[in-house]
């Protein structure tokens, strides 16, 4: 099967999937009463779509800059992440037998470059472009128009850069009516499969033309990088108000301002070294020739001179979201303030003085290695400054265990193991061993998968009030985090564990004694893939259907003296828009408190019941999901006898995780519904539209049927393919039928009580 077509299938159903959402939450949404916000209201008709597209094309205001920036953002994200879920299914088998390795290649080299440059920093300057102008109290950012120029210079690079995998889907629909030039031309462009480091000579080797598609894209998306961090100094040094000075910015504008000074300095350094590459590739040059000109050492200077302060400029952000959101939930203001801004400065010097330890094993002068070294070491210390400042301030705070909290305390827990692992990697021996081994892949995204889609997350629930004056579901982003959490553990640790026992990186095909661990890892990584749609999903209908803000002081943030300028200002838009008055809260105190009577303890009050209840909601899951599964086993015997169902499919999917046989196949499928199936409908069972309970289980049944009509396929044709399809659904209805109704039953009381 086309990877091309899957991919985008994918991604194709996740976008329906926001749509639908879409339209049932606007469906359902309740008319408010009284001075509330009110329903979204869009108009129908061809003029009212025309208004809407003028409106978000030739906007300026930062809010709405930031809110396209944090929609392309996603995007990528699940494109991206698309790619990652593909990389993972293939590796759930030693053999690359569900892609070939070419596929395999282009996965792993557009996965990184989508991610990197077209996710994490357009979503960090969407959350900036939101809030830092209310943050230093400024109208807007300082060059609007060039803002929003910033902003739609990346999508066509995204499109350049992605191109490849665009060109494949149009050859093969061409193909279908057509032949010649326009299908040669369109078979041309193939996506690269050099790894996302493009190291030479393989890059300017590369027939494929669509490498050079890639490199202007990148250049693109370097420039527009460069235009938002011009405007994010300016806008914080000159535009910010009277009040506000460099001796009381709040810890993310220090931050920011960090990160855009990184920007300035790395980004055009790359953008000339892509424009050498593609003189190479393009017109003959010799930048990186291996006689005349730099070689390929050359390239990666270059490259890793970027690389690895680029690694702060997408970690520095998420920071200092973990510095504003942790001691809002920990009741008293960020330890060491000044000392955190100071280690955020000294980690932006320092990291222009460690590239080269990506290098250790090129063969440069023992000399150089060993004063990387020294420097990869050190600047462990400014970012351990940063995180035993971070537990000091949990240690006397009143700990209130929400989604962004969660998320932030685990933030740090996971940072720790992939910071840890760094500092082993930066030394010399350490990194010679396992430089080409998954334990490198494991420590970098222990942070890139740990730290900073964690603090995004975070941000999305913390600021979601003020951006949508609406509040979402509590219960679903406390679930969806843990889920997240346990899911990214489960994943990266695994990865780690095999890097340890010398697994190789960078192959599809791997030796068999790693399989076990691996699909351990793949779970992980679709846990991770199904906590992302909880949060879109959580995102999305709330919008429409979350309860409406009636008190600014939605974290109660005025009785610890941290109710911040943004916040301010959110309160002022709810008093002119809504007639909503700001409120006190009944006692107030200072944020640095240390009364032990207000402190940390307190988080035990928050985790029993949350433990106790999910212990019941577990048992009670469980049950219905066998019986529920008891029903469907009967249908699909039912249609065994007929002959429309192979009982051989159950073999199948056992091989696929190491076992064999029918039995252990069925054993796995009947594991599954008891378990991963139930627990999900359990999840999800306030959230799917239908009432009573058992029309929700038939939605719900009908919904993860396809899934099941494909993995269980064994190449029915005519009659019997209509059979097949007629039974997988009677059987999933049977299935959604007992489940939802024995959940009916059993799950009296036990909700209510939590």
């Amino acid at each position: 099967m086309s990877r091309a077509i899957v991919e985008l299938s994918i991604l194709g159903g996740v976008l329906a999937g926001c749509w639908l959402v879409a339209r049932l939450a606007r469906h359902r949404a309740v008319e408010p009463d009284g001075g509330l916000p009110t329903e979204r209201e869009f108009g129908r008709g061809f003029e009212s779509l025309i208004d809407r597209i003028t409106y978000w094309t030739t906007t300026t205001n930062h809010r709405d800059i930031g809110i396209l920036y944090i929609v392309f953002g996603t995007f990528a994200a699940l494109w991206g992440g698309t790619d990652a879920m593909m990389i993972r299914t293939e590796l759930l088998t030693p053999t690359p037998d569900i892609w070939a390795t070419e596929t395999y290649n282009a996965l792993f080299t557009m996965h990184g470059l989508t991610m990197l440059f077209f996710f994490v920093t357009p979503v960090f300057f969407g959350i900036a472009n939101y809030f830092i102008p209310l943050l230093v109290g400024a109208d807007d950012m300082a060059f609007p128009r060039l803002n929003a120029i910033g902003f739609w210079l990346l999508p066509p690079s995204l499109l350049l850069a992605r191109t490849g995998l665009l060109s494949n889907i149009a050859s093969q629909i061409f193909g279908l009516f057509a032949s010649g030039w326009i299908v040669r031309f369109f078979q041309t462009l193939q996506e690269p499969q050099l790894g996302w480091t493009l190291y030479t000579p393989l890059s300017t080797q590369s027939a494929n033309p669509q490498v050079s598609v890639l490199l202007i894209g990148l250049h693109l998306s370097g420039i527009a990088t460069t235009l938002g961090a011009i405007n994010f100094i300016v806008t914080i040094i000159y535009e910010r108000s009277e009040d506000i000075n460099w001796s009381n910015f709040d810890i993310f504008t220090w931050n920011m301002l960090t990160t855009s000074g990184l920007i300035l300095f790395v980004f055009p350094l790359l953008g000339s070294a892509l424009i050498m590459l593609l003189l190479d590739r393009t017109f003959g040059t010799a930048f990186y020739a291996t006689d005349g000109g730099g070689g390929p050492i050359l390239w990666q200077n270059l490259f890793w001179f970027f690389g690895h302060p680029e690694v702060y400029i997408i970690f520095i952000p998420a920071t200092g979201l973990m510095s504003q959101l942790l001691p809002k939930f920990a009741g008293r203001k960020l330890f060491g303030f000044r000392f955190i801004v100071y280690s955020t400065l000294g980690i932006g010097v320092m990291s222009f003085g460690v590239w080269a330890h990506h290098m250790f094993t090129t063969g440069i002068d023992p000399r150089l290695r060993a004063s990387f070294m020294a420097v990869s070491i050190a600047i462990a210390v400014p970012s351990a400054i940063k995180v035993f400042n971070w537990l000091t301030t949990i240690w006397s705070g009143n700990i209130r265990l929400t989604a962004p909290m969660l998320l932030s305390i685990s933030g740090i827990g996971v940072f720790v193991i992939g910071g840890v692992t760094g500092v082993f990697l930066a030394t010399i021996p350490m990194d010679i061993y396992y430089h080409g081994t998954y334990y490198v892949v494991g420590h970098f995204h222990l942070i890139l998968m740990g730290i900073i889609p964690f603090m995004m997350f975070a941000a999305s629930y913390y600021w979601y009030p003020i951006i949508t004056h609406r509040m979402y579901d509590r219960q679903l982003a406390f679930f969806q985090s843990l889920l997240l959490v346990f899911g990214s553990i489960t994943t990266f640790g695994s990865i780690l564990i095999i890097g340890l026992m010398g697994m190789p990186r960078r192959y599809a095909l791997y030796p068999a004694q790693f399989a076990p661990i691996q699909r351990v890892a793949t779970i992980g990584g679709f846990l991770i893939g199904l906590s992302v749609l909880l949060w879109l999903y959580n995102m999305i209908w709330s919008y429409w259907n979350g309860s409406p803000v009636t008190n600014a002081d939605v974290w109660d943030l005025k009785s610890t003296n941290q109710f911040t300028l943004e916040w301010q200002w959110f309160e002022r838009q709810l008093e002119s828009k809504y007639g909503i008055e700001p409120t006190e809260p009944e006692t107030v105190r200072q944020s640095f408190t240390t009364d032990g009577s207000v402190g940390s303890p307190n988080i035990r009050r928050d985790l029993v019941p949350v433990a106790d209840t999910s212990v019941r909601i577990v048992g009670t899951a469980a049950v219905a999901g066998l019986v529920g599964t008891t029903l469907m086993s009967g249908v699909l015997f039912a249609a065994t006898v007929i002959g429309v169902f192979q009982l051989s499919s159950f073999a199948d999917i056992a091989s696929l995780v190491g076992v064999q046989g029918t039995i252990a196949g069925y054993a796995l499928f009947f594991i599954g519904g008891i378990t991963t199936w139930a627990l999900l409908f359990a999840t999800l069972a306030e959230y799917i539209p239908g009432r009573p309970r058992v029309v929700t289980g038939l939605v719900y049944a009908t919904i993860i049927s396809s899934g099941f009509m494909i993995a269980f396929y064994t190449d029915q044709t005519g009659l019997q393919l209509l059979g097949y399809v007629v039974f997988v659904l009677i059987a999933h209805w049977f299935y959604g039928v007992g489940l939802a109704a024995t959940f009916e039953y059993l799950s009296t009381g036990v909700v209510g009580e939590s």
